[in-house]
């Protein structure tokens, strides 16, 4: 594939790739994506409802609507 070259080791296994930025950009922005998806999957979640208190509180939201 053109923009994509491999790094072997010396017995010919592949072991990393580099990835044009310029032609595989948007390849790239999905890959990160899944990375931090993966690194926030323990990550403790919050509900819409609580987040919605917290920005009402914060003045950062109207109280209606």
């Amino acid at each position: 594939m053109r923009g994509i070259q491999y790094v072997v080791d010396d017995k010919g296994r592949k072991k990393s790739v580099v990835i044009d930025l310029v032609t595989h950009a948007r390849l790239w922005e999905d890959f990160q994506d899944q990375v931090v998806a993966g690194a926030r999957k323990k990550e403790p979640r919050e509900s819409l409802a609580a987040v919605r208190r917290r920005l009402i509180a914060a003045g950062k939201l109207p109280r209606d609507g």
